[in-house]
Order: C-alpha cells, then sequence, then structure tokens
C-alpha cells in the first residue's frame, strides 16, 4: 500500500514540484495540497495520511502552530519539516511541536522521498547539517547532560544515531550488532527517558 502525503507549502511552484516528486514515486500517494495553515486544518484531519510535508513560514500562520495542532488530532500522522530555516531555535521548536523529521529545501528529490520512508517507518531523518546543530544543542544542554548520565555508552552512541536521522538497520550496522539488539536498546532508552516514541527520546534528548 503507498505511503499517503499531504503536502503544506505556500510557494506554488514549490508545492507543485513536491507533488510531482510525491506523484512519481510508486510507493508514495500525494493525498492533498494546502498553500496555508487555515487549509491545511480544514483538509488534512479527514484524510489522515500518513505523512505531512511542512514548510514553517506560511501566509497565515507558522507551520510549528500547525504541527503542533495536527498532531493533536492525528497522533498517528508523520509530519515532516521541510524549509530553508536550519536555527537551532526553529529546529526543536517544530520537534517539541511534534515533528519527527527536518529536512531543508535544498535536499535532492530522491532525499525527500527516501526521508518520507524513513519517517513512515519510524525513523528520524534530517538534512546532515541539521543533526550535527541537533547533536551540538544536546552536548551542551545541562539538562541533556542529566539525561546522558543515565544513559550506558552504548546507548549514547544508539542515541547519537538516532538523533542524527539513522534507522534501526543502519544503527545495527554502524555499530555492528544485531537489529534486535538495537531496538533492545531502545526500549531501555525510552524507559530511562520517560518517552515512548523515537522523537520523544529526540525532544528530550534537547530538553
Amino acid at each position: 500500500m503507498a505511503i499517503t502525503v499531504a503536502i503544506v507549502e505556500d510557494n506554488s511552484g514549490i508545492c507543485e514540484e513536491l507533488e510531482q516528486i510525491v506523484s512519481e514515486d510508486p510507493g508514495l500517494s500525494c493525498v492533498c495540497t494546502c498553500r496555508n495553515l487555515k487549509t491545511a486544518l480544514q483538509k488534512i484531519p479527514p484524510l489522515a495520511p500518513d505523512v505531512i510535508v511542512m514548510d514553517i513560514e506560511l501566509p497565515d500562520g507558522s507551520g510549528i502552530e500547525g504541527t503542533a495542532r495536527l498532531k493533536r488530532q492525528l497522533p498517528t500522522t508523520q509530519i515532516l519539516m521541510f524549509t530553508v530555516y536550519e536555527d537551532t531555535e526553529q529546529i526543536c521548536k517544530a520537534l517539541e511541536a511534534g515533528a519527527s523529521g527536518y529536512l531543508l529545501k535544498r535536499a535532492t528529490p530522491d532525499g525527500l522521498v527516501r526521508a518520507i520512508r524513513e519517517i513512515k517507518e519510524g525513523g528520524v531523518p534530517m538534512t546532515g547539517e541539521v543533526a550535527r546543530r541537533v547533536i551540538q544543542t544536546f552536548r551542551k544542554s545541562p539538562e541533556a547532560e542529566t539525561a546522558r548520565e543515565k544513559l550506558t555508552k552504548r546507548e549514547e552512541e544508539i542515541m547519537e544515531l538516532l538523533v542524527a536521522g539513522c534507522q534501526s538497520k543502519e544503527i545495527a550496522d554502524r555499530l555492528t550488532i544485531g537489529v534486535e539488539t538495537v531496538n533492545s536498546h531502545l526500549k531501555h532508552i525510552y524507559d530511562k527517558l520517560h518517552v515512548r516514541s523515537r522523537t520523544e527520546a529526540v525532544v528530550r534528548y534537547l530538553k
């Protein structure tokens, strides 16, 4: 079954390009496009897409605000921020609002499709520069240091790869361990950080 995707982007040219990229992939299906926040809040909830590709700067509000409101209505829908903003504050706000991934608009079409697939499978896709900023923020945060103290060295290695957007199989390959072992470590990480998902773990890591 194709992954259903909704697009929220005010720039008509970019919106059409995103729709074309999604529509041309046989494993994806674009169910709607929205040019502003009001339309998104009206059209998207009844469709309950698997993934929402969300811009931050919209003509009638913030995509971060839209993310928070849509996640309350659609808790299982994954939201991928697709934006030009790469400052740490916007990244953190988006993740705290409920976004599960953060991609810069200079990403390639293949990169976007890959991110949509990753986010649907439970990954936390991020552009490389964004992932580095997230990790730097984590390392500088006193609260995050407290969270780190709860984790073993292996759990910390897994968490940093998770923050960088890696999925379980990629983490397993990089650390030369089994996928089941990775998932077991993730369960322990969730318990220690008092979270229920990868995205919550990343957000907790940043606080």
